[in-house]
């Protein structure tokens, strides 16, 4: 990196970049075709998202594309991630294809590139036909075949223009909160479900990076994973033990088996007896999972510490406060408990903030992974914004928290990990799953009720970031 006075410097060509998710942004759920997808379905669910919000209308963009494509262009990012939303391009998960939802893809694509901007594609973000799920969706091997048969109509319509390619955001998320917990769509809470989606989503993932190379040659193929450090409250060997389940169920069942060929031995056997657990694991599956990969996706929000179970009392005499809604882990089953740091700030969304986690974490994919290409694929935080007397959004906390993670991107570049671009979540304020539309994630304020779009502060920050290339000291 050079430097210039004043100022810190990312290398040169390094992307920078906005993204968001089909259903959070785009509304317009039941035109031009578009069939159901299980976050349709269980967001109509009573109790399952925050004062009964789903994304029936979400940001309005579908009707609002050009109007959000300005707003990128005035951003200045070279780049903006999206996702297209498999009921939109097949309403029922096979068979036809509907050419009004391709139109529209098509239409976002030739808008970015007229405007400088690239187009980076998200094929999946948890949006799955509803008659997939109806037909076993992840936990059936069937779903698989469907997802390359929808990555290929994708491809084959957007590939002329789109060279980057995400196929999975998130399967932890997609398995572990779908179908392990049921906090998300579609609301199942059955651990061996939830395992068997984990080697299916990954299947898809192996069998898609093989579509898109065979359909786009010079296509760049990735996958985004959400990682975090997990850290044991004390030394003691239960909280050790607690932390090492934790991680290889976060961490380790997905980042093993994309780059080793092997799922993590001990979460084999600590899932052992469930059905159909890893039980649906065939002959060669494990060699299209690991396909080579062009880059990985890194999305980064918060750390994660734990203690076992029986060591609550120590954990709070070291320090650490627990909520009195216990989360066990990050899913019910590894006889783990978060914990929180007192002193640590933290979000909106009580995530803990410390930015050298990110780096600690990066660096650990270079080193115990790959040195391939990595991506802060996303990043961002929810606070408590509200506009003001004077009519705008001053959120330096979020100015704060980005400034941090940026400067966390650039002490892994200090320790020779290849980065290579950074995303914010998000451009727009959006529906924020289970919990609607309370928290906030933009750069950009949304209005619900109007669909005004308001830039706030963190917009022109992180404008100027770009055009510079770099932070000050």
């Amino acid at each position: 990196m050079s430097a210039q006075p004043g100022s810190v410097r990312f290398p040169n060509g390094f992307l920078w970049g906005t993204k968001t998710a089909a259903y959070q942004v785009e509304g317009s759920v039941d035109v031009d075709g578009r069939g159901p997808s299980i976050w349709d379905t269980f967001s109509h669910h009573a109790g399952a998202t925050r004062n009964g919000d789903t994304g029936d209308v979400a940001c309005d963009h579908y009707r609002r594309m050009d109007e959000d494509l300005d707003l990128l262009a005035a951003l200045g990012a070279p780049a903006y991630c999206f996702s297209v939303a498999w009921p939109r391009v097949q309403p029922s998960g096979s068979g036809a294809l509907n050419q009004q939802g391709l139109d529209f893809y098509r239409r976002l694509v030739d808008g970015l590139l007229r405007r400088s901007i690239v187009p980076v594609v998200t094929l999946y973000h948890w949006d799955l036909p509803q008659a997939l799920e109806d037909a076993g969706g992840w936990v059936s091997r069937d779903t698989v075949g469907r997802f390359s048969e929808y990555t290929r109509i994708v491809a084959g319509t957007l590939g002329d223009s789109v060279r980057m390619w995400i196929t999975l955001n998130e399967p932890w998320c997609s398995a572990w909160l779908g179908y392990g917990t049921g906090e998300h769509a579609p609301g199942v809470r059955d651990h061996g479900k939830a395992a068997a989606a984990t080697h299916h989503l990954l299947l898809a993932h192996g069998e898609a990076v093989n579509v898109l190379r065979a359909t786009i040659p010079n296509a760049s193929v990735g996958i985004g994973l959400n990682l975090q450090p997990v850290r044991p409250a004390t030394d003691h060997d239960d909280d050790r033990a607690a932390c090492h389940r934790v991680d290889g169920n976060l961490n380790r069942l997905f980042l093993d088996p994309i780059f080793t060929g092997r799922y993590p031995a001990d979460m084999l056997e600590h899932y052992a007896g469930l059905q159909p657990g890893f039980d649906v694991v065939a002959e060669g599956d494990l060699e299209v999972i690991r396909t080579p990969i062009d880059f990985l996706g890194v999305n980064f929000y918060f750390p994660i510490t734990v203690c076992a179970p029986a060591r609550r009392a120590e954990a709070r005499a070291a320090g650490y406060w627990i909520p009195e809604t216990e989360r066990r882990g990050r899913i019910g089953d590894l006889d783990a408990v978060q914990v929180l740091r007192a002193e640590v700030s933290r979000t909106q969304m009580g995530w803990e903030i410390e930015p050298a986690a990110l780096t600690e974490i990066l660096v650990r994919v270079r080193d115990q992974y790959a040195s391939l290409p990595l991506y802060v694929s996303e990043n961002g935080a929810a606070f408590d914004d509200y506009i003001g007397p004077d009519g705008e959004v001053h959120d330096a906390d979020r100015i704060a928290y980005l400034d941090g993670h940026l400067r966390a991107v650039l002490d892994a570049l200090d320790a020779g990990v290849d980065m290579r671009g950074y995303f914010v979540w998000s451009i727009l304020d959006n529906f924020e799953w289970g919990h609607g539309y309370s928290k906030r994630f933009g750069l950009t304020w949304v209005d619900y009720p109007t669909g005004r779009r308001l830039p706030k502060s963190s917009f022109a920050w992180y404008r100027q970031t770009v055009r510079a290339n770099g932070l000050e000291r």
